[in-house]
């Protein structure tokens, strides 16, 4: 079945993910430009882009792309938190985007049941 990314909740939250993670790396030091402001920057657009791209294959292929997204997304969370570590961020912005990450792996995850 061949899935329109653009109505998917999952692709819409990613979207609203990545847009957060751009706001946010451009308030990071210069010298993380390169780094993990870039880093963090790609993992957030690889989780769209992962959903859009296996939307037009068949279930069994559509699942793998779904599954390289979650993957991205717990890289992106790592990574979200290494910049509290490091102070880029306060707490409260740390929790309220981790969140918004969180929410999209479980329901990404849900997601990827249901085509089963």
């Amino acid at each position: 079945m061949k899935h329109n990314f653009k109505n998917l909740k999952i692709w819409i939250l990613a979207m609203e993910i990545t847009n957060d993670i751009y706001k946010l790396t451009s308030t990071f030091p210069k010298s993380e430009t390169y780094s993990l402001s870039n880093q963090m920057n790609r993992c957030s657009v690889s989780m769209p882009s992962n959903i859009a791209e296996g939307s037009n294959r068949g279930n069994k292929h559509f699942q793998h792309y779904l599954n390289i997204s979650l993957g991205s997304s717990f890289e992106l969370q790592t990574q979200l938190l290494i910049a509290c570590q490091n102070d880029y961020l306060t707490k409260e912005k740390t929790e309220k985007l981790e969140n918004k990450i969180i929410e999209f792996q479980r329901m990404t995850s849900g997601f990827i049941s249901k085509l089963n």
